[in-house]
């Protein structure tokens, strides 16, 4: 018997008992979907993360404050100390100092209740300097941003986000008008563009203000010159390396620090935050498919449970076929492509149904989902394969069935 024999004959023993058939595939067909979903879950996921982490600069390095221990001895997490100032950031902004720190923005903030007129809102007011707007790859949607001579003056000048501007204007358009924040009228010069959310902060709800103002005008007391962080970029992607080792070792000399473990600051890499977070959404990719794989093998055992009905069903066929001269690889053959087409169609309806629900679900659950070529590829092998392993039995018991036995089985 031919191959293209064999194929039609498996397709009409297939097409012969659609039901089962069909009930055969749907497992495998449930389980290719999941793979699909589950890998375009977790890829998805990675995505957005290294979105959220981008949205916060280019080449970006953190530098945190150390923990604070309270005259009981009780230690504060960290970042509660108050370790870094605006002395620091103009050290690491200075010529010479970091060649490879292409721009550094040093922040504090604070929530504080804005008003406009009779209208007040609570946001997070931020005071920091004019190269925030470049560190934080941030643009403006109208006006203009800080400038060195608001720093200098220390002018009462803001830039509003854009959910702020709405919440105290009912409009974006903000610029020229005045808000008082604390007790001190505050003239809107910009308005940034919308930026999202990044982890748990709404960057479009928020009040820039130069450092110097937020210092003496808002804070003032003691903590004034501290900085809650500082911000800087490098100059490129490669020299980020380089920029973290030169911004530790500046600060570690002007905190005249000696052992590097006793820093009392840190310093996050963008990559590192997104090194972590890529490591997270991994392991969960992972833990997901292998809760899809094992409906896959459910699937892989239904085919050789209907693989082995057929055969006994089909008893007399195979004893018939035997008697006229089909040789135990030709049966073999024809169980075998039996199974694999039935692996192959319920690979291939799951992997449709895997891409529709992947461009349906987002705008149902509001979480991407990518699709994944190389995902449907190896699951559409994954189905033929299994097909294959789980038809082998099945297929090797109808090829040792004598011919005679067969004949007069009833």
């Amino acid at each position: 018997m031919s191959w293209l024999e064999t194929f039609r004959t498996s397709l009409e023993a297939i097409r012969g008992h659609r039901l089962r058939s069909g009930l055969t595939m749907l497992g495998i067909l449930i389980g290719i979907a999941a793979v699909i979903l589950t890998v375009g879950l977790g890829e998805g996921a990675q995505a957005q993360v290294a979105s959220a982490i981008n949205s916060l600069g280019t080449n970006l390095l953190v530098v945190s404050p150390g923990s604070s221990t309270s005259t009981t001895g009780v230690r504060g997490g960290s970042g509660s100390a108050t370790t870094l100032t605006a002395h620091d950031a103009s050290a690491l902004s200075a010529p010479g100092v970091a060649p490879d720190i292409a721009a550094v923005a040093p922040t504090t903030s604070r929530s504080t209740s804005l008003a406009v007129g009779s209208n007040t809102w609570t946001t997070s007011v931020v005071g920091t300097t004019p190269p925030w707007l470049s560190v934080r790859a941030r643009t403006l949607d109208q006006g203009r941003f800080l400038t060195d001579a608001d720093e200098t003056s220390e002018a009462a000048v803001v830039v509003l986000g854009p959910t702020t501007a709405e919440e105290l204007f009912g409009s974006t358009n903000a610029v020229g008008r005045t808000v008082t924040i604390g007790n001190t009228p505050f003239s809107v010069v910009g308005v940034l563009t919308s930026a999202g959310t990044s982890a748990a902060q709404n960057q479009d709800d928020q009040a820039v203000v130069p450092l110097s103002t937020a210092a003496d005008r808002l804070i003032g007391g003691a903590t004034r010159t501290s900085v809650q962080s500082i911000y800087l970029e490098a100059s490129t992607s490669d020299t980020l390396s380089a920029a973290y080792q030169e911004a530790n070792q500046e600060l570690l000399a002007l905190h005249h620090i000696t052992n590097p473990t006793a820093a009392d600051f840190t310093i996050a890499s963008q990559e590192s935050l997104l090194n972590t977070a890529s490591s997270v959404s991994q392991t969960l990719t992972l833990l997901l498919g292998g809760v899809a794989a094992i409906s896959l093998l459910v699937g892989g055992i239904g085919v050789m449970n209907i693989m082995l009905v057929s055969v006994t069903e089909r008893i007399r066929e195979i004893g018939l076929r035997k008697a006229v001269g089909a040789s135990p690889v030709v049966i073999r053959r024809q169980f075998m492509v039996e199974a694999s087409v039935l692996g192959l169609a319920g690979g291939l309806l799951g992997a449709l149904l895997g891409i529709v629900g992947a461009l349906v679900l987002p705008h149902l659950i509001g979480i991407q989902i990518a699709i994944s070529p190389w995902a449907t590829v190896v699951a559409i092998l994954t189905a033929i394969a299994i097909g294959l392993v789980f038809g082998v039995y099945p297929a090797s018991r109808a090829a040792r069935l004598a011919p005679i036995d067969a004949l007069r089985n009833e």
